[in-house]
């Protein structure tokens, strides 16, 4: 210590370990001198520490050779012996600062795109959209406005009704909402007939205006015509605007195949994991792990253009499920999925479920038979 140049470090602080036969006298020589010391601590009879700053070292190295004492610096804070380190450490300090400044820079960027769509809408077809403007993975932040991005959209594409353009961190997320045609509303003047809008057994027929073509019993298919838009004796027939309901039996059904049995996978405990940074298809490894793991579990998540990669080493056993409930679990989603798309006019009759057992795969099949009104106008041409 006495041979570096203190100057630079005087507001920085130590921590002595003093030993000394008369501790008592070494104290009372430090406050005569005027050496502002705090936190003393005995540790024995003769071994006692305190905190110091760095500018008196000088003077207690004097006094302790008068006393014949001991002095051992056991700690050292202060911005000083902090920039001291990072002089010892320059590849240290140039890697955590290079490090940095990419990460800056990279932040400027747009890593991903991430594009949210509904019903028939693409977002390949979005894409190739926003490739027509410039817009795609690597483009700074900087350069494109995402309320012109909108604008542009609506206008070039007629099957977008609303967009929502924004940037997050490193990834610019797009949603779009499908334009949806007004449906064709045909006149109470406009002669029609009825048609069937599903296929089905009819049940009951009742009719205001028009003929009907069908009676109770008749198997139907969808597009078929129920009621045509005429009444009148042959000779003097004449169009009207058929009007009328035609109740049918209808019938919906879903299969879905599912296993008698599950793999399990339990955790061992053992880890490995890699950082990168992605810049376009390729990856900068800051670490990478060897993964000898038979079987794991992957977990990847992002903070901007950094990837961080979790692997956990797994061990799989085999175990067998309870066939009947599974049978009604599925039976119970399948059910659901039918009824979810029923309006209120469609009655339920009945739910039938059935299965059939194949090695180790349990298909389950539900057929909803419903009773609705399958009666839709179409426009006499």
């Amino acid at each position: 210590m006495s041979k570096v140049n203190l100057g630079k470090y005087e507001g920085s602080i130590i921590t002595l370990e003093i030993q000394s036969l008369m501790p008592e006298k070494f104290l009372n020589l430090l406050w005569r001198n005027g050496i502002q010391i705090k936190n003393i601590k005995r540790k024995d009879i003769s071994t006692f520490t305190l905190e110091m700053s760095l500018k008196d070292y000088r003077k207690i190295e004097g006094l302790a050779k008068k006393t014949d004492s001991k002095i051992k610096v056991i700690n050292r804070k202060g911005l000083g012996f902090f920039l001291l380190k990072l002089r010892r450490r320059r590849a240290l300090t140039v890697g955590v600062f290079l490090f940095s400044a990419i990460i800056y820079v990279l932040s400027t960027y747009i890593w991903i795109i991430d594009i949210e769509t509904d019903k028939t809408l693409s977002p390949y077809e979005v894409r190739r959209e926003l490739l027509s403007y410039g817009i795609k993975e690597g483009i700074k932040k900087d350069s494109f406005n995402v309320m012109s991005i909108e604008e542009k959209l609506i206008k070039n594409n007629e099957n977008i009704m609303w967009v929502r353009v924004r940037v997050e961190g490193a990834i610019l997320k797009v949603k779009a909402t499908e334009r949806q045609s007004p449906p064709k509303i045909i006149q109470e003047e406009e002669p029609c007939n009825l048609i069937a809008k599903a296929d089905g057994e009819v049940v009951r027929v009742f009719t205001t205006a028009g003929t009907a073509v069908v009676k109770k019993g008749d198997i139907v298919k969808r597009g078929e015509l129920l009621v045509k838009g005429e009444q009148g004796k042959e000779g003097s027939v004449y169009l009207v605007h058929a009007k009328g309901e035609v109740i049918a039996r209808t019938f919906y059904e879903e299969v879905k195949k599912v296993k008698i049995s599950e793999v399990k996978r339990e955790r061992t405990g053992n880890k490995s994991n890699n950082i990168y940074i992605e810049i376009g298809k390729k990856k900068l490894f800051l670490k990478k792990s060897v993964n000898n793991f038979d079987k794991y579990d992957k977990i990847e998540s992002r903070k901007g253009p950094i990837v961080f990669q979790d692997f956990f080493e797994v061990n799989e056993k085999v175990h067998s499920l309870d066939k009947n409930k599974l049978i009604e679990e599925t039976s119970e989603e399948l059910f659901n999925n039918i009824k979810i798309n029923f309006d209120k006019s469609i009655t339920i009759v009945d739910k039938i479920v059935d299965y059939s057992e194949e090695n180790d795969t349990l298909s389950v099949r539900v057929l909803v038979v419903a009773e609705q009104n399958i009666a839709l106008p179409e426009k006499i041409q």
